[in-house]
């Protein structure tokens, strides 16, 4: 299970963290996490997500477009504005600077895990605009807020399954 915690944000901001040890290296679950296509498999609030130039990979001042249910407009485009391979991923709103997706990931050391193999730990952050301050942002907690962790916590888990399947692995060999 993730760990979903409510960030400290700024006034008329919500914000919403999450984090989960992953048993597979930064690389490989790096490499998933730069495949936009594949958000919405594992990112449940999520129904579409494209790179606006499929043909190249995400860098920096990469677009991608997101069509969502979190709160705000239903199609929204997002810019990379920081990418270090293997380590972050941070987009950003590119009409409202307010909203960003932001993911970490830290490699751990090799060795601790039970086969050897090193293991890594993701880190997100979802972040919106939240408006008619304090009372907007009350109701934006009780409306959207308990429907938005838990789908963070869910498309975690969803992205740990999807990271750490192997096909040769023993349990599902008669699959």
């Amino acid at each position: 299970m993730a760990v979903v915690t409510e960030a400290v944000a700024g006034r008329g901001q919500r914000s919403i963290g999450a984090s989960l040890d992953i048993d597979a290296p930064a690389e490989a679950t790096f490499a998933l996490l730069c495949a936009v296509e594949k958000w919405p498999v594992w990112l449940s609030f999520l129904r579409s997500a494209r790179a606006l130039d499929s043909a190249a990979p995400l860098a920096l001042g990469s677009d991608v477009v997101v069509r969502s249910s979190i709160p705000g407009d239903e199609e929204q485009l997002y810019e990379v504005d920081a990418l270090i391979t293997n380590y972050h991923l941070s987009l950003v709103g590119a009409f409202s600077v307010r909203r960003r997706l932001d993911f970490r990931i830290e490699s751990k050391i090799a060795g601790l895990n039970h086969d050897g193999s090193s293991w890594s730990k993701l880190h997100v952050k979802l972040s919106y605009p939240a408006y008619y301050g304090r009372l907007g942002a009350l109701l934006d907690r009780w409306r959207h807020g308990r429907k938005l962790t838990a789908a963070l916590d869910d498309a975690l888990v969803h992205f740990k399954g999807l990271v750490e399947y192997r096909r040769d692995d023993a349990v599902l060999a008669d699959l």
